[in-house]
Formats: C-alpha cells, structure tokens, sequence
C-alpha cells in the first residue's frame, strides 16, 4: 500500500509539535522514494495572503499556510503593527485592519532570515502616516535593499539605510506619488514591494519588466479587491481600493517539491505523487526543464482556485541527460536553481546555468557555496561569475563527505537530495537551516524512503 504523507500536522502551527531540529545530519545514498505527499503551504503565497488580509476588511481564513519560518516572521511583523493574527492545526485567522488601520510599532519589525518579507513590507510601511524601522539577522543584512528602496524614495517614502544601502531601513511613510517604474533587476520582491505602495499613491502606478517575475502578488491583489491590469510585462496598480478579507487556500510549494520530484528522478524504482501542488505558470519552467532533460513528470487534476492554478504531479525514475539554463530561464526558476545544478552530477552530461548571478545575494553565495560542497563529494564543478556547470557522471561518481550549506536551506536541501545518489554516507552540517523554508524537510524524506521515525 502506498503510504501518504502529509504536511499538514500540527506540528506546522505549533512550536511545541515542530518536528526535532538537526545541527548535523547524516545522509545514507540509496534506498527509493515512494508514497503521496501533501506539501506544506507555498512560502511566496503565503506571505502575501497574509500581507493584504492585514490590509483588508474583516476577518481572513487562510488554509495551509506555510510553515516555514520566513513565512512565521511575515506574521510577527504585522502582530507588531497592530494586526489581530490566530492560528489553529490548520488554520490561519487574520483579522484586517484596512488601508489605514495599521498601528505605529513600538519596536522595529524583525524579518529575521526572510527577504520576501522585509521587501515586501517595505512598500506597505512606506504607505503609512508614521515612521517604522525594518531589520532582520546577520544574512539578511547582508542583502542588496537599494533594489526596494530607490523605487520608494522616488514614490516619495523617505528612507534611510545602513551603509551601503543595506537593512535595517528606517521607513518615513506617508503620501505617495505614482510612478512608471522599469525593473533593472527582475525580482518578484521589488515588484510586490512597488505594488503594495502603489495601494497608496495618489494615481496609477505601473511596473514593467524585461522578463516576467512571479505573478502570485498581482493574483492575490485581485482577489482581495484590488484593480490590476497585466499587459506584456507590464503590471499597474489603481490606488485606495477597498480590500475585502477572504477564505483562501494557499497551494502546495512547487520549490519545496523540486527537491523530492529530483530525489524520485535519480533513485531507481521511486514513483512520487505529489497532490495540490501550485502550478503557477510563472513557476513551473523548472518542471518543463526537467522533461526536456528526460524526467518521467506528468500533471493532473489541474484546477483554478483563489485565482492560483494547482494540481497533481507524479514522477517516476528517470535517466537525465543534462541541459543547460540561462537568461529569462534562469529568473524564472531562481529559487530552483541549486537543486538543478546539484542534480547536474547524476545526469548523463551535466548542467550548466549561466545568467544567475542574482544567486550571488541570497542567503549565501549561493553559487560559491554549492560549487564547494559538490566539490567536497567529488563532483566536478566549473565556477563563473554568473552561475556554474557541473559536470555529469562520466566526470566520476559522487562520494559521500561532511558538507557545510552556510546556513543557507535550499543549499542544506539540495546537497541533502544528491547525497542520495552517492558512493557513502554524507553528513550536512548545520542542518537545521532547512526550518527557513521547511521544517519538516527531513521528516519527510524520511518517510518517503520508508524510514517511518527514524
């Protein structure tokens, strides 16, 4: 009988019942993925569900919200600003405040490790008639903020930054203008950031991109009430709309499911299926690659609900050939991206991506610290400013090794997965890193592989 996992126990709600976090975690290779899995709530539609039930009116119910901890610290921002937030094992109750029913902060807002909600957030606070501060931990300090704040200043939000324009920002909210504003950089988070301001502008604000960003925040604007208009790569938000609070259920996480749709590809005899997984055309690139390459991935159920399109995926083993990824590919599979290079190693003739150096800004280097723990396991990898190739099999097998992530939860995932398919056991330190974006990824995979608690 095939067993069926889900991720939606209490233990996503209640810090009491978190599945046991791991500093250092063994990796055994082998073994097979089979079952059903319930993936926990995606992470960027989770955090705006949240965002404009707190600008809405009335009281909010949100399904399946995700347990990751960046998604817990969007939450924490907006109890500080005054925002009534109650979560059940499985729900999630917002009551709104309105456009301008949030409350000064008596503290600065702490986005801890999550960029999605200092950026996010930002564009809300620089909306508001008083001033906030933003901060978040050591990493996120370290992220590039000039992307999110020129766009702000130039609405009319003053904005005061640390060094070299890093967080904590200092935010002097109030009137803003429209503008007209291209993205340099594509970035979901900037855009989203541009658009909750634009809620606050004396007229029409309109975004425009050289490739097209994730759309789940000009989606979940719509449902709420607001007017948005999408042309091209051109999105504009009508100011003061009313925003009504609504019962939504946020889809299955497509990044948190690459990593076990990869693990089912490379381990023989695995067959996956994965059900309600958001499939979002601004996010499923990453599942048309893997069929290009050779992946036995097929979609049903497909359904529209709360304007997001999920559905079932099943996966079975597969022989990969390898490709190659850049460009407009790249922004669109960002997040996906060091699973698909880890996966690299055990395809026929490697992947390389270039165009990705948007990678070099995320919780870690994220290209530095991949090549080195591919390196580690003995995988052949070339390192270039933009991104990496990594060499396939016929460079030699992966062997297992003790890797370091640094911190970073999609490295700490990714090498986790490959570390199946090699030669002996791999340790990953820090692993308790993944609780980021998936706290019970380990849990999971576990079950998966039919090894019950252990």
């Amino acid at each position: 009988m095939i067993p069926t996992v889900s991720a939606g126990s209490k233990s996503r709600v209640l810090e009491s019942r978190m599945p046991k976090m791991f500093r250092n975690k063994s990796i055994s290779p082998g073994g097979n993925i089979n079952g059903v899995l319930e993936l926990p709530g995606d992470k960027s539609v989770s955090h705006r569900y949240a965002i404009l039930a707190a600008l809405a009116e009335g009281k909010s119910e949100i399904l399946n919200y995700s347990s990751a901890a960046d998604c817990k610290s969007t939450l924490g921002c907006l109890r500080h600003l005054g925002v009534e937030v109650h979560q059940s094992r499985e729900r999630l109750h917002i009551t709104g405040k309105g456009l301008d029913g949030l409350q000064l902060p008596r503290r600065s807002l702490d986005a801890e490790n999550s960029g999605s909600t200092i950026r996010m957030l930002s564009g809300v606070l620089a909306g508001q008639p008083f001033s906030s501060t933003i901060t978040g931990d050591a990493s996120l300090r370290a992220r590039p903020m000039r992307r999110v704040v020129e766009p702000l200043r130039k609405m009319g939000a003053e904005i005061r930054t640390l060094g070299a324009d890093c967080a904590p920002l200092e935010i002097h909210g109030g009137t803003l203008h429209s503008i007209d504003y291209s993205l340099p950089i594509p970035s979901a988070q900037v855009k989203s950031a541009i658009l909750l301001a634009g809620l606050y502008a004396d007229g029409v604000t309109t975004v425009r991109e050289t490739v097209r960003t994730r759309d789940h925040t000009e989606l979940a604007l719509r449902e709420f009430g607001a007017t948005v208009e999408s042309l091209n790569k051109s999105v504009r938000i009508h100011p003061r709309p009313k925003l009504e609070a609504r019962q939504l259920t946020v889809p299955g996480d497509l990044s948190s499911a690459v990593f076990f749709i990869a693990a089912a590809l490379i381990l023989p005899d695995s067959a996956l299926m994965l059900h309600n997984v958001g499939l979002n055309p601004t996010r499923t690139r990453v599942l048309d690659f893997l069929i290009s390459i050779g992946a036995a991935i097929h979609l049903a159920s497909v359904q529209l609900r709360d304007g997001e399109l999920l559905g079932d995926v099943s996966v079975k083993h597969s022989v990969l050939s390898g490709g190659a990824i850049d460009g407009a590919q790249a922004a669109e599979m960002i997040d996906e991206l060091p699973m698909l290079a880890a996966l690299g190693s055990l395809t026929e003739k490697g992947i390389e991506i270039r165009g990705a150096q948007e990678l070099r800004v995320k919780e870690s280097d994220r290209i530095a610290t991949l090549a080195a723990g591919l390196q580690r396991m003995g995988a052949a990898v070339e390192e270039f400013p933009d991104g990496l190739r990594v060499e396939g099999r016929s460079a030699g097998h992966l062997r297992g090794a003790k890797v370091d992530p640094a911190g970073d939860h999609r490295i700490a995932m990714a090498l986790s997965i490959v570390a199946l398919g090699a030669q002996g056991g791999t340790v990953i330190r820090d692993a308790d890193c993944v609780a980021v974006s998936y706290p019970e990824f380990f849990e999971t995979l576990g079950r998966l592989r039919g090894e019950g608690n252990k």
